[in-house]
């Protein structure tokens, strides 16, 4: 196993020249390299991320209440209800419930599910507490749909359909076209 020559050739002598073994070396050094790069991913999959993922533009600068947009968050929930949700900042500022009243078609091979007690609630709602309303305002109000992971695609859509039959005033040039009152976004839970 050993690694220098210690025996002479001529007997009194030893040699200059001595071998070393450099393969438990080379061992030694990839097993620390391997050991390096595998906690370094490690320690880079345990991070959290500490940042809110809320939906929209990042805030820029000092936040005045008047300047955080209120949402409309429409939760989906398994009991067969709805609860439409008003927030601003995080508060709560209404709330409402109201049963799903889900509507199945078939179009064909396609499944098509609408929810029009839904549409009714969320156009009265924005008509009540919208905050965009005038035509040359070319914001829009925000809506948050909340749903399951298990939530079908096809109920999904009908929710968007709902949502985006809640219809506002829009100047686009020399003309006012009706427009969906709400930008959607999701989150699901």
């Amino acid at each position: 196993m050993g690694g220098v020559n210690v025996q002479s050739a001529s007997g009194g002598r030893r040699a200059l020249d001595s071998e070393i073994n450099m393969i438990p070396m080379i061992d030694l050094l990839m097993v620390t390299i391997s050991f390096l790069l595998i906690t370094a991913v490690w320690s880079h999959m345990a991070r959290i991320r500490a940042d809110a993922q809320v939906p929209g533009p990042p805030l820029v600068g000092p936040v005045v209440p008047d300047s955080v947009p209120r949402q409309l968050h429409i939760e989906m929930r398994p009991d067969g209800k709805f609860a439409l949700v008003w927030k601003q900042r995080g508060a709560v500022l209404g709330s409402t419930e109201i049963d799903q009243g889900e509507v199945v078609s078939m179009q064909g091979p396609v499944r098509v599910v609408r929810y029009p007690a839904l549409a009714a609630k969320v156009a009265s709602e924005w008509s009540r507490a919208g905050a965009h309303r005038d035509a040359s305002d070319r914001a829009l109000d925000q809506a948050v749909l909340h749903t399951g992971n298990e939530t079908p695609y096809a109920s999904i859509v009908g929710i968007m359909d709902a949502v985006a039959q809640a219809q506002r005033p829009l100047q686009t040039g020399q003309k006012v076209e009706a427009v969906p009152a709400f930008k959607l976004t999701f989150a699901m839970d």
